[in-house]
């Protein structure tokens, strides 16, 4: 078997190794296998080929791999419509029970209920935002919150 065949062998067994680990490490040297195996079907000799596959290698593991994890690792940059309210200070207009109730985010009047289903928030109340579910943001009344002015 003529050593470029090994090379794609090897760099399948690499990429399907990835899929099932998902470290990248594998996926990076899968590509420098199949950059050997290229160099090999070229008629290029086996030297010639181990060195496309280091060289490969070490450049997808030293320049590719930090970066493309730099890049998953990273939260999102801005958060924008409703998430945008999650922390924020609202006010209570109007008693806020389990049933709902309204308040006032950003400039905005909002439908709102309690996080916690059994509080009762009374009207005039500052509260914080805790999450957004559909149109509805759930409130959080803590024990220093004050009734707004």
């Amino acid at each position: 078997m003529e050593a470029w065949v090994v090379w794609l062998f090897v760099a399948a067994l690499l990429g399907v190794a990835e899929l099932l680990t998902l470290t990248l490490v594998l996926g990076l040297l899968a590509v420098a296998a199949l950059l050997a195996g290229l160099t090999g079907a070229v008629g290029l000799p086996l030297a010639a080929q181990a060195a496309v596959f280091a060289i490969g290698s070490v450049a997808g593991l030293a320049v590719v791999r930090p970066v493309a994890r730099r890049h998953i690792t990273q939260p999102p940059l801005l958060r924008s419509g409703a998430d945008a309210l999650v922390g924020r200070e609202a006010v209570t207009l109007t008693q806020v029970t389990r049933d709902g109730g309204r308040a006032r985010i950003g400039g905005e009047e909002w439908t709102v209920r309690p996080y916690d289903p059994d509080a009762v928030i009374p009207a005039g109340t500052v509260t914080d935002v805790l999450a957004i579910e559909g149109a509805t943001a759930l409130l959080y009344a803590a024990p220093h919150h004050r009734e707004a002015p």
